[in-house]
């Protein structure tokens, strides 16, 4: 069993982190957002000002020890110091995801109890007071951008800035009772409740203590050095578990700057201003990039083609082995170094990354492909492993040991084992307190010894040491003659290819698999502009023919990969479609944070499914879907079923392990 210490003398909360920051790091920039085109920047000092005003506005609104404080928005300053903020109090805050409809916010808020929302703007405000009558437990709904909120009933409804205020006045009557409140908090008071995504059911909201958040910060940013001079831009949904650890725990445990950008359109142009030292992004963000940075050489002139050619062959050639220390030639060096003056460099700054000292991706598989272009580059690209039940981590890849394939050796503190079944289980300091009103659950998934059940099949390789993850675990089965069915597997390696947004590969119990496909209509409208193909909409693009064409040109090349695999040659695709609609998380069809739903599309799809299965080459079908305003409409296609070839050869039949 792991022992849990305190990482160091009293740094027993994220308040506490913030004390010692204001004393070593008063001076430096703790945060910073980009407001109507300008930079504005807090350092460590104006920060905690600003919590500690915000949390005095909240002790004379009543908070007590316990509550639930709801935190809904984008990425901003405010937002991050409400939480701190809330804990200051001896609440608990519970960040929402912004994009989710009223209908969504319910069960959360009901869940949790919260009396307290804290709004990041009128749309959040509204969504609130539309379901309101159904939460009882909400007693002050606060607000940090006021545009558009002059004319609402100002009962229950605060500006965020004057309650900060009021507190900034009103010290004197509630300074004392914060502090100990403060003084109060240990490291196994609850710091923070994330909600899971509920991809198979109702979220389930997961406690995590100060012990989880501050032992993990310490232990991860440890493992890559990180500093308080480095730079992160915190774009990810702020419910996310991931945007917690990084924007909250590390950031206050080293000390660096959360920089949080205008809005979802302008993150691109921010991320090169800011042009941050540590970097996360999932698999999609990096390969949306690269799609437009190919798309961009298509359209250059011949000498840049040539340069960019050239140069990437001797990148992709040498450059993994540069960036990990491992012997080159000199020639090989000096044809590197002529190409980052020409090529990576300038590309690696219009990206944002010029700066970037550690970069992490995870949640999907990322494309080999994709991983070492950006590694030949110079970016110190890793991968990880985790879950919200582990505060992150449970897998890491050191410098030096980085590779496409797996997601690493375990994390600093954290054991990881291999059960009979297959299945990773896993137990660390970060490991979660328990389910939020669910012991049933919490039983089911942590044992009497701490050992969490990732849901994840996967194995060690014997050579490195290292973690591979085959596929949910839950998902693995077998095909209808025992062949092993992991549809996650094979569509990863869909993914890999730019045009294919989405992927749902069927099969278990079957003779054999088919599947559905997102298209891209970045990347696809992007090809059709350039061979002057006109479409008007995603389904003309989608049902185009030669779009088709391609598509099944990828899937034939995927059942070419997946054959070499003697263990998953059965779940090469037989049969495809692409879909009509991009699947949705406003249609269920997808969890917020784009994880599919298998037993919703497989319900709400069943016609395709079966068309699939009985030969058919066209079936004609009607989908509601919901727009943005939340109004329920349908669409009508008909849409044409291909099969594709199947690759022979090391297809025999074999039991999973």
């Amino acid at each position: 069993m792991v022992t849990q210490t305190p990482p160091s003398g009293a740094l027993c909360s994220v308040p506490a982190l913030l004390a010692r920051n204001v004393r070593l790091h008063g001076a430096k920039p703790a945060f910073r957002e980009k407001e109507f085109g300008i930079w504005q920047t807090w350092t460590w000092a104006q920060a905690a000002d600003e919590i500690r005003n915000i949390a005095r506005g909240l002790m004379i609104l009543g908070i007590d020890r316990g509550d639930h404080v709801a935190i809904i928005g984008r990425n901003r300053p405010a937002l991050y110091w409400s939480m701190v903020a809330a804990q200051m109090c001896g609440a608990i805050p519970v960040p929402l995801y912004q994009d989710a409809v009223a209908e969504e916010m319910v069960y959360v808020l009901d869940h949790c109890g919260a009396r307290f929302v804290i709004a990041g703007d009128q749309e959040q405000v509204d969504k609130v007071l539309e379901i309101q009558d159904r939460l009882p437990a909400i007693t002050h709904i606060l607000y940090h951008d006021k545009r558009g909120m002059r004319k609402y009933d100002h009962a229950h409804l605060n500006w965020l800035h004057d309650v900060a205020e009021e507190g900034r006045v009103g010290h004197q009557r509630v300074d004392a009772e914060l502090d100990a409140r403060i003084a109060e908090l240990t490291l196994d008071h609850t710091g923070v409740m994330l909600y899971t995504s509920g991809t198979t059911g109702k979220p389930k909201g997961v406690v995590l203590s100060n012990r989880n958040v501050i032992e993990t910060a310490k232990n991860s940013s440890e493992f890559d050095k990180l500093r308080p001079d480095d730079d992160i831009l915190a774009y990810l949904p702020m419910a996310w578990v991931g945007d917690f650890i990084f924007s909250v725990g590390q950031a206050y445990w080293t000390g660096f700057c959360v920089n949080c950008p205008e809005s979802p359109a302008t993150m691109m142009t921010d991320l090169r201003e800011i042009g941050p030292t540590y970097f996360f992004a999932p698999p999609r963000v990096f390969e949306t990039q690269l799609t437009s940075v190919m798309i961009r050489m298509e359209d250059a002139s011949r000498m840049k083609k040539w340069l960019f050619d050239t140069f990437m062959a001797v990148a992709r050639r040498v450059g993994p082995a540069i960036l990990d220390g491992k012997p080159v030639s000199g020639m090989d060096r000096l044809k590197y170094a002529l190409g980052d003056l020409l090529v990576y460099g300038p590309l690696k700054n219009t990206l944002g990354f010029s700066r970037i000292r550690v970069g992490y991706t995870a949640g999907e598989a990322i494309g080999p492909e994709i991983f070492d272009f950006y590694r030949s580059l110079g970016i110190n690209l890793k991968q990880l492993y985790g879950q919200t039940e582990a505060t992150v981590f449970i897998t890491q890849q050191p410098d030096g040991q980085v590779r496409s394939d797996t997601v690493g050796v375990p994390s600093p503190g954290v054991e990881v084992k291999i059960a009979d079944s297959g299945e990773v289980f896993y137990r660390s300091p970060g490991t979660f307190v328990e389910y939020y009103k669910n012991p049933d659950s919490t039983r089911s998934t942590k044992d009497a010894e701490g050992w969490v059940a990732t849901g994840d099949a996967g194995f060690f390789e014997a050579s490195t040491g290292h973690l591979r993850i085959i596929d949910r675990a839950k998902d693995v089965g077998k095909m209808a003659d025992g062949r092993l069915f992991a549809p996650k597997y094979v569509e990863n390696k869909l993914k890999f290819y730019p045009n294919i947004l989405e992927a749902v590969v069927f099969g278990a119990g079957r003779d054999r698999c088919t599947a559905f496909i997102n298209i891209d209509l970045t990347a696809v409208g992007n090809w059709a502009e350039r061979n002057n193909i006109a479409y008007s909409s995603y389904q003309e693009l989608a049902g185009h023919p030669r779009v088709l064409d391609t598509i099944q040109k990828h899937v034939e090349e995927v059942n070419a990969s997946v054959a070499q695999d003697p263990m998953l040659a059965g779940c090469q695709v037989h049969r495809f479609l692409v879909l009509h609609k991009e699947l949705d998380a406003d249609d269920g069809e997808l969890t917020r944070t784009r994880k599919v739903r298998r037993n919703i599309i497989a319900e709400k799809y069943a016609d395709l499914i079966a068309a699939l299965y009985d030969g058919a080459k066209t079936i004609s079908t009607r989908t509601e879907v919901t727009y943005e305003d939340g109004r329920k409409g349908h669409i009508s296609a008909t849409l044409e079923l291909r099969d594709a070839k199947v690759t022979a050869g090391q297809t025999t039949r074999r039991e999973a392990a």
